[in-house]
């Protein structure tokens, strides 16, 4: 017999660096997660990507077990990774902090791929150009 689903709920953390302490450790807790063992487990499984913020679905079932899959960065993370920035403008219209170049872009794009429902390579550069206009940062055609 099928195991029955609780709860699925997100939540983002930092890869092979996430702890217990909140805003994690309490999110898991209020959900039925035991949030030392999934800690343990997500650090393990995203150790390779060393702090860079990954996206996480989380299943909870009836018996307190719990299945996550990881997903990618969101792409504003891999933009401002690419462009090596702090943060994007609070005036996007105004103030730029960067220029993506034409090879990032379908490289973010590729990586993002999975994720997105994107028919092509190109529909998804598209969506990844609309973010990165919306963080103040230019796009080559």
């Amino acid at each position: 017999m099928a195991k029955q689903v609780t709860k699925q709920f997100k939540i983002m953390a930092p890869g092979g660096k996430a702890t217990p302490a909140p805003p994690i450790g309490p999110a898991l807790g209020a959900n039925g997660v035991n949030p030392g063992q999934f800690i343990q487990q997500f650090n393990e499984r995203t150790k390779a990507l060393n702090g860079k913020v990954v996206g996480c679905v989380i299943t909870v079932y009836s018996d307190r077990s719990f299945e996550f899959e990881i997903k990618t960065s969101p792409a504003s993370v891999l933009i401002l990774d690419a462009l090596k920035a702090e943060k994007g403008s609070g005036t996007p219209n105004a103030t730029k902090v960067g220029r993506l170049s034409r090879a990032q872009l379908e490289a973010i794009a590729k990586e993002k791929m999975a994720d997105l429902s994107a028919a092509s390579v190109q529909a998804a550069m598209r969506t990844i150009a609309g973010t990165a206009r919306s963080m103040g940062v230019d796009v080559e055609n």
